[in-house]
C-alpha cells in the first residue's frame, strides 16, 4: 500500500511534464512560423512520429487488422478533427498571434467540450458549468480585444486569435467523439492509425501548396514537434490517467497558459500585459468552476496535443 501511494505521488509529476512539453510546443509553433508553412510543419510533425512508431506498431497493426477494420471510419474522423484541423489551424494561427494568446485560448478546450458534450451526448451542464463558461468566455473576449472590448466590435479582433478559437473548437469535438465512440483498441494502435490518416489528409494540401524543405532554421522545431508533443507527452498523460485518474490529471491542463506565457516571455520576448492577467484569471477561474461536479462533461482523453 505504501509503495502504491509513493507511486501515485510521483505520478503527479507526469502530467506536469506533459503540460510543460505541450506549452513549449506552442512557443515552438510560434517561433517556427517564420521559417516554415503551416501545412509543411504539420505534415513533418506527423511524418516524424509515424517513422518512429512504424517499426514497433506496423507488425501489431497488421496482426490486429481484423479488429481495427470496423473502427476505420471513426479513426478517420478523429484524425481529421484532432490531428489535421486542430494542429493545422494552430500552426496557421501562429502566423498572426502570439504564443501567449495561443496558450490562453488553448485553455478554453474544457469549456467548448462541456457544451459540445451537451449537443452530441445530451450531457447537460450544471449551473457551475454555465456560469464558469460565461466567465471564461468573457475573459477570452477581454484578451482578444486587448482589454478594449468596444474596439473588438468596431475594428474586429486579432485574426490569429479567431483561428485559434476555431482550432480549439475542433479539438473539443475530437474529445467528445472520442468519448462517444469508445474505440475498443489499444491506445497506441489508435494513435498510430490516426497518424496514418493525418498523413493521407495532408497530401492534397501538399500538392496544392507545396512542401517546404528542412533547413537549419526549422529542423530542431520539426524534430521536437514530431517526438515530444506527439509521442512522449501523450504517453506520460496516459500513464498519469491510469495512476491518479482522469479528473485529477485534467486539472494540470490549466497550467498550460501559465507555462506558455513564461516560456514565450523568456524565449520569444513576448510581454505579459495587464489584459493578459485580467483575462487569464477570468478564464482559469471559469474553467475551474465549470469543471466542478461535471465529471461526465469534462473530457480529457488526450492522444495528440497543441
Amino acid at each position: 500500500m505504501g509503495q502504491f501511494s509513493k507511486y501515485q505521488k510521483w505520478a503527479f509529476v507526469l502530467p506536469l511534464i506533459a503540460v510543460l512539453i505541450w506549452s513549449l510546443n506552442i512557443a515552438v509553433t510560434r517561433y517556427v512560423a517564420d521559417y516554415i508553412s503551416p501545412v509543411s510543419i504539420s505534415f513533418y510533425r506527423w511524418f516524424v512520429a509515424f517513422l518512429i512508431l512504424t517499426p514497433f506498431m506496423l507488425p501489431k497493426v497488421w496482426k490486429q487488422r481484423a479488429l481495427i477494420r470496423p473502427f476505420i471510419p471513426k479513426l478517420a474522423v478523429l484524425s481529421a478533427f484532432g490531428m489535421v484541423l486542430y494542429q493545422g489551424l494552430s500552426y496557421t494561427a501562429a502566423h498572426y498571434t502570439t504564443a501567449t494568446n495561443m496558450g490562453i485560448v488553448n485553455a478554453f478546450v474544457p469549456i467548448f467540450t462541456i457544451f459540445i458534450s451537451y449537443l452530441i451526448l445530451k450531457d447537460a451542464p450544471n449551473r457551475y458549468a454555465i456560469f464558469g463558461s460565461l466567465l471564461s468566455f468573457a475573459g477570452l473576449i477581454y484578451v482578444m480585444s486587448q482589454g478594449r472590448i468596444a474596439s473588438l466590435f468596431e475594428q474586429g479582433g486579432n485574426w490569429g486569435d479567431a483561428v485559434m478559437v476555431l482550432a480549439v473548437g475542433f479539438y473539443a469535438f475530437y474529445g467528445v467523439f472520442l468519448k462517444k465512440w469508445q474505440v475498443q483498441l489499444p491506445l497506441m494502435t489508435s494513435l498510430y492509425v490516426q497518424i496514418a490518416f493525418a498523413l493521407i489528409y495532408h497530401l492534397p494540401f501538399l500538392l496544392w501548396l507545396g512542401l517546404d524543405g528542412i533547413n537549419a532554421d526549422n529542423a530542431a522545431s520539426v524534430l521536437y514537434a514530431g517526438v515530444f508533443p506527439s509521442l512522449i507527452a501523450p504517453l506520460l498523460w496516459m500513464v498519469a490517467v491510469q495512476a491518479i485518474g482522469p479528473n485529477r490529471t485534467s486539472i494540470f491542463m490549466n497550467l498550460m497558459p501559465v507555462f506558455t506565457a513564461i516560456i514565450a516571455s523568456l524565449w520569444l520576448s513576448e510581454h505579459w500585459t495587464i489584459y493578459h492577467s485580467i483575462g487569464g484569471v477570468m478564464i482559469l477561474v471559469g474553467i475551474i468552476m465549470a469543471q466542478k461536479k461535471t465529471v461526465k462533461a469534462s473530457v480529457k482523453l488526450v492522444e495528440s496535443a497543441s
